[in-house]
């Protein structure tokens, strides 16, 4: 193997292996449309699309979106919703946090 051939390759594994993404994009205009105990699941799920991963936390349904980007060379870019559902399928409360 060439020097040059050596310096592509070391240089490709270093840019793939310092990038690391997980979950998905999802819209985020809409999450001020969110009214507590008036919007309901199906119109969550019509804003953001299906969940990212689904839970329950203290008794509540919970429904996240979020998509999550780590680079070795720059840095993260991270956004989630997470929304907790009352019995009634109203939401009960969530929370945005977004690095952008």
């Amino acid at each position: 193997m060439t020097f040059r051939a050596f310096a592509i390759t070391t240089l490709a594994v270093l840019v793939v292996g310092g990038c690391a993404s997980v979950g998905r994009d999802f819209p985020t205009h809409p999450v001020d449309q969110i009214t507590l105990d008036e919007t309901t699941r199906a119109q969550i799920q019509e804003m953001f699309g299906d969940p990212w991963r689904t839970g329950i936390e203290d008794g509540k349904r919970t429904w996240t979106y979020g998509k999550y980007r780590w680079s070795a060379f720059g840095e993260a870019e991270t956004t989630d919703l997470v929304v907790r559902f009352n019995e009634d399928g109203t939401v009960d409360s969530y929370v945005y946090n977004t690095t952008e």
